[in-house]
Formats: structure tokens, C-alpha cells, sequence
């Protein structure tokens, strides 16, 4: 579920893996040279991560653990080898699996299962799918794959799930639509609030005309002061 490559997988030890905490720590890879299995530094220097686990994951890998250990007391309760070699996956003597047989053993695996046929490496793709699907963005595809830059990222992932596009293209819609309607909302509202102001100065100037008829009839009186003998 976390896009580990098939070199990572198998050489991984549980050295590199805290439970407690949910973290896996990419460190090594187990890579072939025909059939021998060579380790070394993962892929790239991005390839050296820290992966955080789901509670799913945390599960299923303390579980193999449990039958891992439980293995071992039996091999030796028969008097059997069994080698410490400290790696997650091992072979039933405890040695590390070769990473041919990893793909072997998967396809396998897939064709009892009855499933079209599907490469290991397809399991990596997939990881990232989902999890961009689930709504991871491409820098944290990025560092989930350990992929040395992000373009490869965005070549590999950004054309494989239509209906994650589609959902982005639909909240980029509502998004417009939205500011569209805030938009012509403000403009009701300003046009409403102008609206009074427009009719209270075309009332104005018929409002004024009677004061200023007053006004005009104390100006004539005070000039004739003898209208008021009269």
C-alpha cells in the first residue's frame, strides 16, 4: 500500500521499521545480477525516505512478524538452521528472499487468485493511484515513490485516473460558479443601496421650491417695512 519498489521490499530489514510509531525507514535495496542478489543504496537519493504506515499496514506487518518468530522457534525445536539475518521477508530458513523469486512467487500468486495478469512492479502504480485518488498532491507522491524529481512524478500519474480529474475540474466549476454568484451579489446590493439616493435627489429640487418661496416673501417684507402698517 506505500509504493515500495521490489529492490526496497527485499531489502528491508526490521531494523528500519517502527511500528510503534508507524514508520518505515527505505535504506537498502536487494537488486539482481542474473539470479545473484546484490545490495546496496536504493535507486536514487531520494530513494533514502521515511514512509508512514497506515493502522492497516501496522497490522498485517505485526502479524508477519508473529509468524516470522514463531517459525523460527519451530525450525529450532526441530533441530533446523535458522539464520537472524534480520529482514522482513525471508526465505523459511530466515535468509533474505531473492528478488526473482519475489516476482515468481507474486505471479503465481495472481494466477491462482484468477486475476488478469499483473506485473510487482504494477503494485507500486497502483499504491500511487490510489493514494492520489484518496487526495494526495504530486510532492507527496513524490516522497512516498522517492522519485528524484517531481516531473516524473507528474508524467507518470497525472493522466491515469479520469475520475480525479474529473472531480477537479468539477470543484474548479463550483469554485467560479461560486465567486460568480458572490460577484453579482454585490452588485444587487450596491445597486439597491444607490438606488434611494438616486430618487431622493430627483425629489430635491420640488422639495426645495416652497422654503425658498418662503424665503423670498420675509425678504420683500423686510424691504417694505410699511406692509406691516397696513
Amino acid at each position: 500500500m506505500r509504493g515500495l519498489r521490489r529492490g526496497e521490499l527485499c531489502g528491508l530489514r526490521w531494523a528500519a521499521v517502527d511500528l510503534d510509531r508507524g514508520l518505515l525507514f527505505v535504506e537498502r535495496q536487494r537488486t539482481t545480477a542474473g539470479y545473484t542478489a546484490v545490495e546496496g543504496e536504493p535507486k536514487t537519493a531520494a530513494g533514502h525516505r521515511v514512509v508512514a504506515l497506515d493502522k492497516h499496514t501496522v497490522a498485517v506487518l505485526r502479524a508477519h512478524r508473529s509468524r516470522q518468530l514463531a517459525q523460527r522457534d519451530k525450525r529450532h525445536g526441530n533441530n533446523q538452521v535458522w539464520v537472524n539475518s534480520g529482514y522482513v521477508f525471508t526465505r523459511k530458513d530466515g535468509e533474505p528472499i531473492n528478488p526473482s523469486y519475489a516476482t515468481t512467487r507474486f505471479r503465481k500468486l495472481t494466477t491462482r487468485a484468477g486475476l488478469p495478469p499483473v506485473r510487482l512492479h504494477d503494485l507500486r502504480h497502483g499504491a500511487a493511484s490510489l493514494a492520489h485518488e484518496a487526495g494526495a498532491d504530486l510532492k507527496t507522491l513524490q516522497d512516498l515513490l522517492g522519485h528524484s524529481s517531481i516531473v516524473v512524478t507528474a508524467d507518470t500519474y497525472t493522466t491515469v485516473l479520469p475520475d480525479s480529474q474529473r472531480r477537479c475540474a468539477d470543484a474548479t466549476a463550483a469554485l467560479v460558479l461560486a465567486a460568480a454568484r458572490h460577484t453579482r451579489r454585490r452588485i444587487k446590493e450596491k445597486a439597491a443601496k444607490n438606488r434611494p439616493a438616486g430618487r431622493a435627489e430627483k425629489e430635491t429640487p420640488s422639495e426645495k421650491r416652497h422654503p425658498t418661496k418662503k424665503r423670498s416673501r420675509r425678504s420683500r417684507s423686510r424691504r417694505h417695512p410699511l406692509c406691516h402698517g397696513k
